[in-house]
């Protein structure tokens, strides 16, 4: 399932995962994963849809996968 483009706050858990590498990408999307909690590829984090993660997925929609979790 491809991320949608603008993802929007709910009281969904959503399963995000790193799908592509942040080499060569700029400061704020580094910041941005790491915050997450992302630490390389094909790693997968359980968070909680409020604005804030929400915010942070919407950053970075090119270099993640998310799925609502089950």
């Amino acid at each position: 399932m491809a991320t949608p483009k603008r993802l929007v706050a709910s009281s969904a858990k959503l399963e995000i995962t790193q799908i592509k590498s942040v080499i060569g990408g700029k400061q704020n999307q580094r910041d941005t994963l790491r915050s997450l909690g992302l630490k390389r590829i094909g790693h997968t984090v359980v968070r909680d849809a409020d604005a804030v993660t929400v915010g942070m997925v919407n950053t970075v929609p090119h270099l993640v996968k998310v799925e609502e979790a089950k």
